[in-house]
């Protein structure tokens, strides 16, 4: 088989592959695999950038705290297809690269990053990836019963909630605007509000 060193050799459209290809590709440019499919990841903006710094600097200060770890892109979780996993003895076809994620089963952690669901991932909107982010991306972490996921829109400066319910699917989003103040639902004591993220108060 030929070396795989541009996203060109591959298939977008009907290829299939799985966590095995992706540790063979050789490209530059960063890509996330949702059940075998390829989907190449934005660029981050600026305002990306400065959600993601405030973000952080929030979860160092609480998790230091906590036994759980928190891992900011790049950073690889691997995650399983109910379907397809079972057909081929556990081999993983989703690889996605949350912006923040929140591990507290550290089992799950080895040198390559994240081995099954985070309780905590967070994505922040690029230009270009909000339907993979509010759809594609909302329905995998389902499946894979992540506890609570939140979105971050850098354009509307709007963040949406999503938690785990008892029947397996997640609640309607909880959406926080201004200086809002979001509640985490399974850290109760970690709260962030939307005015230090968005710096609103800013000129």
């Amino acid at each position: 088989m030929d070396k795989i060193i541009s996203l060109d050799q591959l298939d977008l459209v009907n290829g299939q592959y799985s966590y095995a290809d992706y540790l063979t590709w050789k490209f530059e440019q960063t890509v996330e695999l949702i059940k075998g499919k390829i989907l190449p990841m934005a660029v981050p903006s600026r305002k990306h950038q400065d959600i993601s710094r405030e973000l952080n600097g929030k979860f160092y200060e609480h998790f230091k705290r906590h036994d759980c770890r928190f891992y900011a892109a790049p950073f690889d979780v691997r995650l399983y297809d109910q379907r397809k996993s079972a057909q081929a003895n556990k081999d993983v076809f989703s690889v996605v690269q949350p912006d923040i994620c929140i591990i507290c089963d550290l089992q799950k952690l080895d040198d390559r990053g994240c081995l099954g669901a985070p309780d905590l991932v967070v994505e922040i909107l690029s230009p270009g990836n909000s339907s993979k982010e509010m759809k594609t991306k909302k329905l995998l972490y389902e499946e894979n019963e992540i506890s609570e996921y939140w979105i971050f829109d850098p354009e509307h400066e709007t963040a949406f909630q999503f938690h785990l319910t008892e029947t397996g699917v997640y609640s309607p989003a909880t959406i926080y605007v201004n200086d809002d103040i979001l509640d985490c639902v399974i850290f109760p004591d970690l709260k962030i509000n939307m005015k230090d993220i968005f710096r609103l108060d800013a000129e």
